[in-house]
């Protein structure tokens, strides 16, 4: 069963960075893509981010120019690291595995972790 654990959530200014990181308790070659996605004061989960081990990426809009992804295979981790920060990135962000990409749509697996609060203040 696959395991993930969110860190490097935080209390940061508007325009700030933050750096998330998701370890995945498999290896994540054999997965599809590794995904992060928030959800905010609406209650909805929605998609910022996905990645997969040849490091083909890709980014919700409102991500695009601001948020950047890596992976180290060796150590099974996904980096998600964001900058300008806005009020509006305000959340908890999940890590999803094995994230199916269907046309332009985003299907997340039922793997996630249990998230990392990030919040922006003005």
């Amino acid at each position: 069963q696959v395991q993930l654990v969110e860190s490097g959530g935080g209390l940061v200014q508007a325009g700030g960075s933050l750096r998330l990181a998701c370890v995945v308790s498999a290896n994540i070659f054999p997965l599809n893509y590794i995904s992060w996605y928030r959800e905010g004061s609406a209650r909805r989960r929605e998609f910022v981010a996905a990645i997969r081990s040849s490091g083909d990426s890709h980014y919700a809009e409102f991500a695009t120019g601001r948020f950047t992804l890596s992976r180290d295979t060796e150590k099974n981790t996904v980096y998600l690291e964001m900058v300008r920060l806005i009020p509006e990135d305000t959340g908890v962000y999940y890590c999803n595995a094995d994230t199916v990409k269907y046309g332009r749509k985003w299907l997340p697996s039922d793997h996630w972790g249990q998230g990392t609060q990030v919040t922006v203040s003005s």
